[in-house]
């Protein structure tokens, strides 16, 4: 049968992507890459969706991958359901012992539960954990003014290690154990993502968020900073580009960076498949940072 010119330009098109996919999945083979997930991505199924599928092609293609998540939406509206109204404190939510409660359930059970069920019927295998099995996540209280916030004291990453190891993506939700009060800690996601990535020695930090990355003015989406470099992130900050929600983003990059994790970016996770567009392909989104 005669194939239509559309058609047959349709899967030279196809075989240019998987074609230019291979020297990056050769390069990635057998490392490790983390990916916080959070924002949009986790609200909208079809988002969801292609983040998972991402994250199970780089599994097959000999990647390992351990994603680290939020929930800072469902946690809010569990509260609301409850009566209980959300507050947060510098960006952080203020988390009194039955906020911690609703934290670990939503968290640690519903929304780590229903990813790792959504990975095993896609066809990969998942494993849940929380910062509280194994002591993979210590910490202890922040600050007196956030409540149960956590500030993570020690990573033991033996656990997802192990997963990896057997073939396991782990899915990671970011309750810590305690190490100063008989208590668990609510641990910011982006901080505990940079935390481990450092622990497992990481080649790549991968943070979803709910904008392009960067930008110079934040009212035009053109004015995208592909890449920074540590030396810049100073000025930028001085000058109020790098403002508001992306500054601790950003400190988490740094942290990650100056830990041992090669890249890191801050990718808009409204963009279906934005991770196999960073990581295999020549084009790249978001902004990358690096030493």
């Amino acid at each position: 049968m005669e194939q239509s010119s559309d058609s047959m330009k349709n899967y030279m098109e196809r075989a240019t992507v998987l074609a230019e996919a291979l020297p990056y999945i050769q390069n990635y083979c057998g490392k490790t890459v983390v990916v916080k997930y959070g924002g949009n991505a986790m609200i909208s199924e079809e988002l969801r969706d292609a983040v998972l599928s991402d994250i199970i092609l780089l599994h097959l293609v000999g990647i390992r991958v351990m994603m680290v998540h939020g929930g800072g939406p469902e946690i809010g509206q569990m509260l609301a359901r409850l009566g209980k109204k959300s507050h947060f404190v510098n960006g952080l939510r203020y988390t009194d012992e039955e906020t911690m409660d609703v934290v670990q359930q939503v968290l640690c059970g519903k929304i780590n539960k229903n990813l790792v069920s959504t990975i095993n019927r896609m066809g990969a295998k998942a494993i849940g954990l929380c910062g509280l099995d194994g002591n993979l996540l210590q910490a202890k209280k922040l600050d007196d003014q956030y409540g149960l916030v956590g500030d993570i004291t020690h990573v033991c990453p033996n656990i997802v290690n192990d997963c990896m190891a057997n073939g396991y993506i782990p899915v990671i939700s970011t309750v810590a154990h305690g190490v100063d009060a008989d208590t668990s800690y609510n641990i910011n996601a982006d901080t505990a993502a940079s935390e481990l990535a450092i622990a497992v020695g990481a080649e790549k930090l991968i943070l979803l968020t709910d904008v392009q990355g960067v930008l110079r003015d934040p009212k035009d989406e053109k004015t995208l900073i592909p890449q920074i470099r540590l030396h810049e992130i100073p000025t930028l900050m001085e000058s109020g580009v790098i403002s508001g929600g992306m500054i601790p983003k950003v400190d988490c990059c740094v942290a990650a960076i100056q830990g041992g994790v090669h890249r890191t970016h801050i990718l808009d996770g409204r963009i279906p498949h934005s991770i196999l567009i960073e990581m295999l392909s020549h084009k790249g989104i978001g902004t990358m940072i690096l030493e």
